[in-house]
């Protein structure tokens, strides 16, 4: 390796590059770019060796520096001069003189091991690590741990929500605890620990029948899923005995809380005086229970909703045997979603597999097209990549957008409703699978999308039918502009680079329409590639609500329009 170096440096006074400094370099650079990091590499002169070119992506450097034979010194003072290393290096004493500056850098670069991290940014750190060698020869590594840093705040910021939530929690002075989607303890607090003398410990990461006999675990479990799978809450009352003997009336109360595919079950329990009157939630519930003996009590009560709560549509009709022999491919990174989705395939006739990155879907759907295999359907986890829907298209498959709660639990109905639907156009002469808009009538249009990009309407159109919700597609600001005129949507999802009119004018256009015909206020939201700070006082600026961010999912769809279209219903019933 010194060999290398020495002849390196050599060469370095030459005017003419040989070919083997110049391979020499270009492997370097390889090597870089693999790793992702920048290197600079100088003799016991503290002249470069070698410098690759990605140090141009951390300061903004003329390209000479680079150069074999430049000095070290020269160098660090065209990186001290860019201002870049103290932008937000904020110091007890002030900032130090150049001179000083470049002194105390030179002495690093001489120690036999150093390492720094500096912030380079708001959002941005960099890593300098710096190794001295036996031979007198320096290296110096520069990679950015931006996301490494951002991860590690994002940790920090969580961990101090828990610490916080479970210190709420343990200060409750009524029993409270919390199960997932499966019906698994995942918190309890003090009070609950206290009350049933046991630890967290013993309940976390258990079911009631770990805890409960049969008949009481089974009394629970069934509440627990009326809960969530309805969102009503459960109110129950019963007559209870502790283990210290204590014969108590206690009222539990069970709230489904989150968002859909991430729902969890909160419950908390009460005591109630032996001699006290029934409890007022009874009197609006939907349905009593009743024990024969007396011991307890249930009601579940419906949501105090804005608006009126919408029904999943009904299963459409599969018929296994129509479907056999029919060809779909998942593409998922999430196992679970993966295992359930081949089992339910495999259940109906579907002939099935799976990849799990679009790499590996690239090469499926080569190797079955230079086969002769034709693929139906295209089953695609909302957390990969977009290049996995533009490989379908491609290709000319049809493809189904869904998170992986959807893949795992509702498979069965998207695939009918896909196959059904297709089935049904087919049988009245549409050319194509995909229906952008949707159904004539367009009476009490719910969602107006403004989306130029064929891809990411298809992606729209497929939440928003599944989460049940009317809507239509405009490719142009213009035509957003006419059909927000002509049908008033309750809300309106507004991407910015639109032909025609951007985005911005066409949410401008429409709050003047809105203020010349003294119209209701529709909420606008912008739909953003970038979180760049511009864009969003941009949004605020021409009269946007709020911003989301693309990719776009059913999470984030189902929170704006729990938030907007709620008031929305809201405000039609204060009118009428």
């Amino acid at each position: 390796m010194s060999a290398g170096f020495e002849k390196a440096d050599t060469a370095s006074g030459i005017d003419g590059t040989p070919a083997e400094a110049d391979l020499q370099t270009a492997l370097f650079d390889a090597v870089c770019d693999s790793l992702s990091a920048a290197f600079i590499i100088y003799d016991k002169n503290d002249h470069l060796i070698f410098a690759s070119r990605q140090i141009l992506e951390f300061f903004p450097l003329p390209a000479e520096m680079l150069k074999p034979g430049t000095r070290l010194r020269d160098f660090l003072g065209a990186v001290y001069d860019t201002g870049v290393r103290q932008q937000y290096d904020v110091r007890q004493g002030g900032s130090l003189s150049r001179e000083d500056w470049l002194s105390q850098r030179i002495a690093s670069h001489w120690r036999e091991r150093f390492e720094s991290v500096e912030r380079h940014g708001a959002d941005s750190w960099v890593r300098f690590v710096k190794r001295r060698l036996p031979g007198g020869y320096g290296v110096t590594i520069v990679s950015d741990i931006s996301e490494d840093k951002k991860r590690e705040e994002q940790w920090r910021s969580d961990l101090e929500r828990v610490q916080l939530t479970e210190d709420i929690l343990d200060n409750l002075p009524f029993p409270l605890f919390v199960k997932d989607r499966n019906l698994t303890y995942v918190a309890v607090n003090l009070a609950f620990c206290e009350k049933y003398q046991t630890t967290a410990d013993e309940v976390l990461g258990r079911k009631s029948g770990d805890l409960f006999s049969p008949e009481i675990a089974k009394r629970f479990e069934e509440s627990d899923r009326h809960v969530l799978e309805t969102g009503e809450m459960s109110i129950s009352r019963q007559r209870q005995i502790s283990r210290d003997g204590i014969e108590r009336d206690i009222v539990s109360r069970k709230h489904r809380i989150g968002k859909p595919g991430r729902y969890f079950l909160v419950s908390t329990t009460q005591d109630l005086p032996r001699d006290g009157a029934d409890l007022e939630e009874f009197d609006r519930a939907s349905a009593i229970t009743t024990s024969a003996n007396q011991s307890y009590r249930r009601a579940y009560v419906p949501l105090q909703s804005a608006v009126e709560r919408r029904e999943p549509a009904a299963m459409e009709a599969i018929v296994p045997e129509n479907f056999s022999g029919r060809k779909i491919l998942v593409v998922t990174a999430d196992l679970a979603a993966e295992t359930a989705a081949l089992r339910t395939l495999s259940k109906y006739g579907f002939e099935s597999c799976t990849v799990r990155g679009e790499d590996e879907e690239e090469q499926f759907l080569e190797i079955a097209t230079s086969s002769g295999i034709s693929l139906d359907l295209l089953i695609i986890d909302n957390q990969m990549g977009m290049r996995c829907l533009e490989l379908a298209e491609q290709y000319g498959i049809p493809a189904l957008v869904m998170d992986g709660f959807q893949i795992a639990n509702e498979l069965t109905f998207q695939i009918a409703r896909h196959f059904n639907r297709n089935s049904r156009n087919n049988g009245a002469g549409a050319d194509v699978d995909w229906e952008i808009s949707i159904s004539d009538d367009t009476v009490g249009l719910q969602v107006l999308v403004a989306e130029d990009n064929d891809i990411n309407q298809i992606v729209f159109s497929q939440i928003l039918e599944g989460l049940g919700h009317r809507h239509m597609i405009a490719a142009t600001g213009d035509e957003v502009v006419r059909l927000w005129a002509e049908h008033r949507p309750q809300v309106v999802l507004m991407d910015i680079s639109l032909p025609g009119f951007n985005g911005f004018e066409a949410a401008r256009l429409i709050r003047q329409m809105e203020e010349a015909g003294a119209a209701a206020r529709t909420p606008i939201i912008g739909v953003l590639t970038q979180a760049f700070e511009r864009d969003r006082a941009e949004c605020a600026k021409s009269g946007m609500d709020d911003v989301i961010m693309k990719p776009v999912s059913p999470d984030m769809l189902e929170t704006i329009f729990q938030k907007y279209l709620v008031e929305e219903g809201a405000r039609v019933r204060a009118r009428a």
